[in-house]
């Protein structure tokens, strides 16, 4: 019997950091595509409210994902506003410079807390919420390069994002099968800091010539919401073949 790829129309889809950056990207496409989007922000509120806005109203959830606490009340007010969940992208990061020996546990836990550690409450939140409601569903986590790659001054990030990965795996056998778990590992995607000189360096120097969008990304995001839930525990790497130098 064929098996029929489920379309977007309809699916309610969290987005977590939806309000800049790749997360608006990722918004904005799944609109597009019809699904209903939640965008979640935490201290970006205008920007929140401008994208909400651009995926024609979207609803908004605000929780600083630091909290474990905040995190469970973001499902728990998603599941009575929505009734369920079909979708969870988890896009909300951090991303900072530092040499190594000069890190601080502070500097290590600003990123881990974020990157990693909301990373796994959301997914497990969000598959509570989609066993609940027997719907099965689709989280998909935004790595980056940066999990393969050994950036010397990020090895906190690095560190955090590899978790990502390894984490997708491990979530992808736990969840299974009702629940796929995928990952998106993007390259150099740059915004404000597009004329960078080492943005510039990084982007030129790959097989592609140049830096990715967005909207790339949210197209690789889009694959693994629409894929069979046989499709499970992978990691796609939009990187114009930065990994391969």
């Amino acid at each position: 019997m064929e098996s029929r790829v489920p379309e977007l129309t309809g699916k309610t889809i969290l987005v977590t950091g939806a309000a800049r950056r790749i997360g608006r990207s990722i918004a904005l496409y799944l609109a597009g595509q019809g699904a209903r989007v939640l965008i979640h922000y935490g201290t970006s509120e205008t920007e929140a409210r401008a994208t909400a806005a651009e995926c024609g109203g979207a609803p908004l959830y605000r929780a600083n994902l630091e909290s474990v606490a905040e995190i469970r009340a973001m499902f728990q007010a998603v599941a009575e506003r929505e009734g369920g969940l079909d979708g969870l992208v988890n896009n909300a990061a951090r991303f900072t410079r530092i040499d190594p020996l000069e890190m601080t546990e502070a500097d290590w836990d600003f990123i881990h807390s974020v990157n990693l550690k909301a990373y796994f409450f959301c997914a497990q939140q969000a598959a509570l919420l989609m066993r609940r409601t027997g719907r099965g569903g689709r989280i998909v986590n935004i790595s980056s390069m940066g999990a393969f790659l050994p950036w010397s001054q990020h090895v906190h990030y690095c560190a955090a994002k590899a978790g990502v990965v390894h984490m997708t795996r491990a979530l992808a056998k736990a969840l299974a099968p009702e629940i796929s778990v995928n990952s998106v590992a993007p390259g150099v995607i740059p915004f404000e800091e597009k004329d960078d000189p080492r943005i510039v360096a990084m982007a030129s120097g790959t097989p592609a010539q140049r830096p990715g969008t967005g909207e790339e990304i949210a197209q690789a995001v889009a694959y693994f919401l629409r894929a069979s839930a046989f499709v499970t525990g992978q990691t796609l790497q939009v990187d114009g073949g930065l990994g391969l130098r």
